[in-house]
């Protein structure tokens, strides 16, 4: 059975990116190298609402390539796969190639 998390509010579900262990030409890396805390946005829900009550959509979409802060979130795991569940304003920018 394929299950599908919709993240309630202002809620972002990250897949968290893993750095490779290994370069292309086979040098295994080590753990302590220097790398950027990133994650794939899967899922986004549809936004906070303020004190009027207008919907305040949320600042990344599906597919984002997002910049996550060292602690926090929380862990979901669905089927084999761990996901982190973070609030919009938690996520500390996108990342463009």
């Amino acid at each position: 059975m394929a299950r599908r998390l919709i993240p309630a509010f202002n809620r972002v579900l990250v897949e968290k990116i893993l750095p490779p262990s290994k370069t292309n030409s086979g040098i295994l890396l080590p753990e302590k190298t220097p790398q950027l805390n990133s994650g794939k946005v899967v899922a986004v829900g549809p936004g906070a609402r303020d004190r009027d009550g207008k919907l305040i959509p949320v600042s990344v979409k599906e597919g984002d390539t997002v910049l996550l802060p060292e602690y926090g979130g929380t862990e979901v795991k669905l089927g084999e796969k761990e996901y982190l569940l973070y609030r919009d304003e938690d996520i500390l920018g996108t990342l463009h190639d």
